[in-house]
């Protein structure tokens, strides 16, 4: 395996005493050491390999120096792992992960230098704190996930319109939230390899839904959509913002204004959310996106605003913002007008991937904790509402023991029992008579 200069990831030239020209001018051989950098790294390792670079078209290499964000690793030359900075079985942060060769070899024609059965050392650094623990706790999967929170980032380029886009989305979303405002020129969502940066924020900043946007000629005023699963890519939806209209262009009284960690209504209208594959994935990101957090119990007071979305078209959705004025009615229920807010804008759908059949069928699992057993004898009526079957077994209260029995209900039955038997004197005494006068 060579390694060149050419990929700023693997390789940075050290301009330092002994490097490059005045190095080859002092006729410097020796191979330089390998520098010591803070924060995660893993160096390329093999069996064997080799670096090399010739004196007259490439200067030599002089440090393995690797972008902290990206740690690669190897088990044979042909094989290219990609790691985290953080260890999945025990959650436990690698602080640093060097080469440790055993033998080197120089050639001073071609500046070449060869490690022969490289071994790695791990340094994992492990929290001491409570502090520590309980954030790599919050990072760790549980039977409940916390809210999902929501990366927003921005592309080489963007334009006017965009950035108020996002600046939007941020401010509806601002409790669930997390904005990057610095270009990103290596993240392309739909192309292999261009979303290692993305995944590696995801990690970061712990979202699993992202808004990515670009704008070029090809796709002028681009918006990526994304959802994560272990933070990677799970899926994507790239839509183009048309006919935007922000929230200070709209009119309305400040007082119906949302309020951060209101739930929202949504309105999907069209039958292109029933039958059109692309408006079926638009429709569930976007309540993924905007729904915020899930709770069992709502106050019917945060319920202030209402999301309208309308297929237009086969690819084409006019998203609008809406909140809720309530008006009297001369009944108990009001009156509902709805004000527009903004922000408004049309939604173009470009492209989308849906996720594989193995992952989604991975991701939809629920843990057997979290799965409800079915509760026995017990149905649901529309009108009754829930039903319960009870099965009563004969009771048999005439044969039940009464051990405080009082002394009166005794004397009743002796008195009783007593008439039975006289009744019973008289009608033998009469039968005996009725015989003998027939004889």
């Amino acid at each position: 395996m060579t390694l060149k200069n050419s990929n700023p990831y693997l390789i940075k030239e050290d301009k330092g005493e002994g490097s490059g020209e005045r190095g080859r001018r002092q006729g410097t051989t020796s191979p330089p050491p390998l520098r010591r950098r803070s924060g995660p790294r893993l160096l390329l390792t093999s069996p064997s390999y080799t670096t090399s670079s010739s004196t007259s078209s490439q200067p030599r290499p002089q440090a393995l120096n690797f972008d902290p964000r990206l740690l690669l690793a190897t088990t044979t030359p042909s094989s290219l792992i990609m790691m985290k900075g953080f260890a999945s079985p025990k959650q436990t942060l690698i602080s640093r992960i060097e080469l440790l060769p055993n033998s080197q070899s120089c050639n001073s024609n071609s500046y070449a230098f060869t490690f022969h059965q490289s071994h790695i050392m791990l340094r994992i650094k492990t929290p001491k704190t409570l502090r520590a623990r309980r954030e790599l706790e919050k990072h760790a999967p549980k039977l409940v996930e916390n809210a999902k929170k929501t990366l927003i980032l921005h592309g080489t380029k963007t334009s006017n319109v965009l950035n108020e886009v996002l600046t939007e989305i941020y401010h509806l979303k601002k409790d669930n939230a997390v904005k990057y405002t610095k270009r990103n020129d290596n993240i392309r969502p739909f192309e292999s390899g261009g979303e290692t940066s993305l995944e590696f924020f995801s990690l970061k900043s712990d979202c699993s839904l992202f808004v990515f946007g670009s704008h070029s000629k090809k796709r002028p005023d681009n918006l990526v959509i994304g959802r994560t699963y272990d933070h990677h890519i799970y899926d994507l939806v790239e839509v183009g913002v048309e006919n935007f209209k922000s929230m200070a262009s709209c009119s309305y009284d400040k007082k119906l204004a949302p309020l951060i960690g209101s739930k929202p209504f949504f309105a999907f209208i069209g039958e292109g959310f029933e039958n059109v594959d692309e408006l079926k994935h638009l429709k569930e990101i976007l309540l993924d996106l905007f729904r915020g957090q899930v709770v069992s119990n709502l106050n019917l007071a945060g319920l202030d605003r209402v999301y309208i979305c309308t297929a237009v078209s086969a690819n084409k959705v006019n998203f609008t913002h809406c909140a809720l004025r309530l008006k009297k009615s001369g009944t108990i229920v009001p009156r509902v007008e709805l004000v527009e807010v903004g922000p408004t804008m049309d939604l173009v759908v470009r492209r989308h991937r849906r996720p594989d059949e193995s992952l989604k069928k991975e991701a939809m699992k629920v843990a057997p904790e979290l799965v409800k057993k079915k509760e026995k004898n017990v149905s649901k009526d529309a009108i009754a509402g829930k039903i319960g079957k009870i099965y009563v077994p004969d009771q048999q209260v005439g044969s039940a023991s009464l051990p405080f029995t009082p002394k009166g209900v005794k004397r009743e039955r002796r008195e009783a029992k007593a008439a039975k038997g006289e009744d019973n004197k008289h009608a033998d005494k009469k039968q005996k008579q009725q015989d003998d006068a027939s004889a």
